[in-house]
């Protein structure tokens, strides 16, 4: 999962042929007889010369494809005699619609071949949800200031069988959210609200590796209603209602929506998701969900 954004407060979360051969079209000449020469008459004479008969030259063996259509012209005239009623031009469509059949069967096939188990990729099933987490909530109507909330420490999304702990996530040096060290883990952000606070609580995490999926792989299947549970360090849980789930390109992120102001607690889940890029070895985009402080 990569991220990419602008420096502090808000960064952000950075698959016929063309000619048609006839025997007919195929006519072996055999070479011209020249005539004898006319022998010159002498009465002088006694006798005139003997004249040597001129040979011609062998006539050359015939072409492979000439033996090929006569033969098969041979055996369709005793085994399908009805083809000799049929026009020569209809002859030649039935032969390329039968080789346009053929080829089309062969492409069906190379397509079937690339598409072997080892090649086809299957996504794993999806989790089976969780119970969802109990304990003591914070409620709208009794918000506490965020120097008075507690950390987060879990989160549980039991709709898609999420449960992990959390690590706290700060900025690099180049300004940009830092990533959990693990695939199997999220992390909140610390320069955000601690969640069930006023304001933006974002937390982050990976959607896979090449080890395996990530925390945060199911996350684009969230849909509105969906409930997240965020545990803090007193045992205090915060519950939000998913508002809305969101695919954004990284380089049109929407910085000011996910780290702006907002007058209630909210609470932002960022993965990486969209087309994968092996030239860049990162997402283009990120998978962003959208939650409230359920009352």
């Amino acid at each position: 999962m990569g991220y990419s954004g602008a420096a502090a407060p808000a960064p952000e979360l950075t698959c016929l042929p063309d000619d048609w051969w006839d025997p007919a079209w195929l006519s072996v000449q055999s070479p011209d007889a020249s005539g004898l020469a006319s022998a010159a008459w002498d009465p002088a004479e006694v006798a005139a010369p003997a004249t040597v008969p001129q040979t011609q030259p062998p006539k050359p063996p015939p072409a492979w494809g000439q033996v090929l259509a006569t033969t098969l012209g041979l055996w369709t005239s005793r085994r399908l005699p009805w083809l000799r009623r049929v026009p020569r031009r209809r002859l030649a469509a039935l032969a390329l619609g039968a080789g346009l059949v053929a080829v089309a069967v062969g492409s069906t096939g190379l397509a079937a071949a690339a598409l072997t188990p080892q090649h086809a990729v299957q996504l794993p099933a999806r989790p089976t949800p969780i119970p969802a987490p109990s304990g003591p909530t914070v409620l709208p109507a009794s918000l506490s200031t965020t120097q008075q909330a507690a950390r987060p420490v879990w989160l549980s999304i039991p709709v898609i069988g999420v449960r992990t702990s959390l690590v706290d996530l700060g900025l690099r040096a180049n300004g940009t959210l830092q990533v959990p060290s693990s695939t199997a883990v999220a992390g909140w952000y610390t320069g955000s609200p601690r969640p069930g606070t006023v304001g933006a609580a974002v937390i982050a995490g990976h959607v896979d590796s090449r080890s395996g999926l990530g925390i945060f792989f199911w996350l684009r299947e969230l849909r509105p209603g969906d409930r997240i549970y965020v545990g803090r360090a007193d045992g205090t849980m915060a519950v939000f209602t998913v508002t809305a789930v969101r695919k954004v390109a990284k380089d049109l992120f929407p910085t000011a929506a996910v780290y702006g102001p907002v007058p209630d607690p909210e609470l932002r889940l960022i993965t990486c998701g969209g087309v994968f890029d092996r030239s860049l070895g990162s997402y283009l985009s990120n998978v962003v969900v959208f939650a409230r402080l359920s009352g």
